[in-house]
């Protein structure tokens, strides 16, 4: 008698716990359905009142508009796009790249500086954007980079977060037995890490990608960029969006568009988000 009430008490806090959840999911998502439902709205449902939520007659006039909008602008709407692709998807190419070899020499490698080496990757996780803002323009300065690509892709190559999360997932899921099996048996370093274990860290680089692209496509060039022909879309949104009111429903469209890439790439990996971040918790 004592375990039915038990099990009948745990079956309510699960559904308290639920609905609970569901709850606080649909109140987190109330911002992305007022952007989605604005960028199809008329101008005259946008400033109805009392507003509505939902749109009621739904029109594509605010994504032609973003063209026409921007038709003004130095260069193209299309070229803010083309801007943020094209180092979205070198940016973070380099990065998993880069990342994972890195991760590899850490995790599998006796080095004699590898403690350390990796305790100043965790130490630069605890300095924000502010803090290294000059030193960072000093030295894309000093290269030659201001008002480049490079500007923007080359330091998404070093991303701390992602180094972390590969190195701490290889440690968990590749024995080195495997690793020394492949040696013996003739595989060079590069052989070792492309066939065997990038393969069956596909969980941590599929993650370390979300994080990549989540902070590439966000990027505004910020103290690098200072021409229009290599500026992302995100200074398109802020162009538009000086506008004024008027110009709300461009605007939502834009977000829309912004929204695209990275919600496309969450959706497409998200299976494997836990996965990682369960295995890099397991060792220090």
């Amino acid at each position: 008698m004592f375990r039915g009430r038990r099990l009948n008490r745990s079956a309510a806090v699960n559904a308290l716990n639920f609905l609970l959840l569901m709850l606080l999911g649909a109140f987190m998502a109330l911002p992305f359905v007022y952007v989605l439902n604005n960028a199809f709205k008329p101008l005259d449902e946008l400033f109805i009142y009392p507003p509505r939520l939902f749109v009621q007659n739904p029109t594509l006039d605010n994504f032609s508009d973003m063209f026409t909008v921007m038709s003004e602008s130095v260069i193209t709407f299309s070229r803010y796009v083309f801007n943020s692709l094209f180092v979205t998807a070198v940016g973070t190419a380099g990065m998993v790249l880069i990342s994972s070899l890195a991760a590899f020499a850490l995790a599998k490698y006796r080095l004699g500086l590898r403690k350390v080496l990796f305790n100043i990757v965790v130490l630069s996780l605890m300095f924000s954007g502010q803090v290294t803002a000059l030193p960072n323009y000093l030295t894309m300065r000093d290269l030659g980079w201001i008002d480049s690509y490079l500007a923007i892709i080359v330091p998404a190559f070093a991303m701390p977060l992602n180094l972390f999360l590969m190195k701490q997932f290889m440690e968990s899921m590749i024995p080195d037995t495997i690793i020394e099996s492949a040696s013996i048996d003739g595989a060079g370093v590069l052989n070792s890490f492309f066939k065997i274990a990038m393969p069956m860290v596909k969980p941590a680089w599929l993650t370390a990608i979300i994080f990549s692209v989540q902070n590439l496509w966000n990027s505004t060039g910020g103290n690098f960029i200072f021409s229009e022909q290599y500026k992302p879309l995100q200074y398109a949104l802020q162009q538009i969006l000086a506008g004024g009111i008027v110009r709300a429903g461009v605007g939502s469209a834009v977000a829309v568009v912004m929204m695209i890439v990275p919600v496309s790439v969450f959706i497409l990996s998200q299976s494997n988000v836990v996965e990682t971040m369960s295995a890099s918790g397991l060792k220090e």
